[in-house]
């Protein structure tokens, strides 16, 4: 792969998805430098081996814990937990950072305050700082195995969408231009909770159910969407319908894991996005007043000790009305 127009590209965070990105954009063409703190396991891991569970990273690829080389790049693609957004863009902000790119590629909501991370990046960086979305579909596995899929960029600047998808497409990833941040962020983040959903079903032996589960989370979802001012149709696009197989049925789901494991009682070390959002996803049905069963299902059995099975079972016992209303 090469890319035409090499970039200098600072990536915050050096997990499984972070360390991905800055091996595709290395192999893109791209000047990568990957950011981790200190006392990263996972940073520690890169220093001593340059690999982790997933990839190796080539000699090309800087590795630093000093977060003031992030005011040589071009781009920041920031890649860290959602949760700790807030903290680790004010850190940033603090070193004057001023008229870069950034692209964010988590899903998440804040739970505190309900905020989109395209806001949360707004509001923490100088306003001379452009922002994106990297959104969809892929698991680091299969891209690393070259396996192709589809993403989106989306952002409120037009220009921002179309310099960052000429920059980082290639044949592994096809990027479409997104048209509706609101609805890219809150689908992404929604698709989490519908995971671990789909992982009770199959703890429970019953993941036939999961095609119902898709129906009704896409329109649950669309309804949030709407009510928040973006587009209904959004939903069945890259960030939540299109990340459905991903999520829903790979054995690489760390939401879909984190939901059988919990039906069968065993334990799971990894991060489940989708066990924090769905706590921002119910906050925000309650402020804009929208209905989230499935959410409501998921809230209830993962922090208030309900009976799984028989909140599971609620679901299908909910009063008849008609598909698309």
């Amino acid at each position: 792969m090469e890319n035409k127009r090499s970039k200098n590209i600072f990536v915050l965070g050096c997990g499984r998805w972070g360390s991905f990105i800055g091996w595709y954009l290395d192999n893109i063409g791209h000047k990568v430098t990957l950011y981790g703190r200190e006392n990263s396991k996972n940073m520690k891991r890169f220093m001593e081996t340059r690999q982790n569970d997933y990839i190796t990273l080539s000699e090309s690829i800087i590795l630093t814990s000093n977060l003031e080389d992030i005011k040589q790049a071009d781009y920041v693609v920031v890649s860290v937990n959602s949760q700790s957004l807030s903290e680790v863009l004010s850190e940033v902000n603090m070193l004057g950072i001023k008229d870069k790119t950034f692209i964010l590629c988590m899903k998440g909501i804040e739970i505190e305050t309900g905020r989109r991370l395209s806001e949360i990046a707004e509001e923490c960086l100088d306003e001379s700082n452009k922002i994106a979305v990297w959104l969809g579909p892929g698991h680091v596995q299969e891209f690393y195995r070259g396996v192709p899929n589809c993403m989106v960029i989306d952002s409120k600047d037009d220009n921002v969408k179309n310099e960052v998808i000429e920059d980082i497409s290639s044949n592994l990833i096809r990027f479409y231009y997104g048209t509706d941040l609101i609805g890219n962020e809150i689908g992404a983040a929604a698709k989490n909770v519908i995971g671990i959903a789909a992982g009770m079903l199959d703890g429970f032996d019953l993941s036939s159910l999961k095609g119902a589960l898709m129906a009704r989370g896409t329109m649950e979802i669309s309804r949030l969407i709407t009510a928040m001012g973006g587009k209904p149709s959004t939903v069945y696009g890259l960030c939540h319908l299109g990340d459905y197989e991903a999520t829903l049925f790979s054995n690489h789901s760390q939401n879909l894991t984190f939901g059988r494991n919990f039906i069968k009682n065993e334990p799971y070390e990894k991060l489940a996005e989708g066990y924090y959002t769905v706590k921002a996803l119910r906050k925000l049905g309650e402020k804009y007043y929208v209905v989230l069963p499935i959410t409501e299902a998921v809230y209830r059995i993962l922090y208030e000790g309900k009976d799984p099975k028989r909140e599971l079972d609620k679901l299908f016992q909910r009063s008849l009305k008609d598909e698309f209303i």
